[in-house]
């Protein structure tokens, strides 16, 4: 159709890690981890109001085996983490953490000696998300910067250094 009239011998030339980006960012599938309060807004992301499928991101799943971004939301005790890690372990690489909450990311209120005072202690966060609880807006725009970065990472030969982004929760 309009490509016929920019490429008029058809086919188009890219590189392998363009391709390989765009595919990975554009269809990132979550593993929700919602394990206290901060899920029911992960939940609201998936309603029509927010429509996180306009991401490729609505397909849920809720084995690690399929999925390629792991969301924490809620506060993660010493005795879960060791679950949280084991799911990370079991998804096929390459992986994405986004930390959602106060909670997730430094232990929130929470200040005793059975809270994780930050999942980053235990798994490499690439997004966090703040507030208590994040609005889904939040979250949504965690998965902008998460798909931004993916772009900029490199398949082949070197890429970035994954380091985290902290995610302020954006004004009303």
């Amino acid at each position: 159709m309009g490509l016929e009239h920019v490429q008029t011998d058809g086919f188009l030339t890219a590189r392998l890690d363009d391709v390989i980006a765009w595919a990975r960012k554009n269809s990132l599938w979550p593993m929700p981890m919602g394990i206290s309060c901060c899920a029911i807004e992960m939940m609201a992301t998936a309603s029509p109001r927010f429509d996180i499928s306009r991401f490729g991101s609505e397909v849920m799943r809720f084995t690690p085996r399929q999925c390629d971004v792991m969301i924490v939301a809620g506060t993660v005790t010493y005795k879960m983490s060791k679950v949280v890690r084991k799911i990370y372990d079991q998804m096929p690489d390459p992986k994405w953490v986004i930390s959602m909450g106060a909670c997730a990311s430094s232990g929130g209120m929470f200040r005793s000696y059975s809270v994780v005072q930050g999942i980053d202690q235990f798994l490499p966060v690439d997004v966090f998300v703040a507030g208590c609880p994040p609005r889904p807006e939040a979250l949504l725009h965690a998965l902008i910067e998460l798909q931004k970065k993916i772009d900029r990472e490199r398949t082949f030969g070197v890429g970035i250094k994954r380091e985290p982004l902290h995610i302020a929760e954006p004004a009303p």
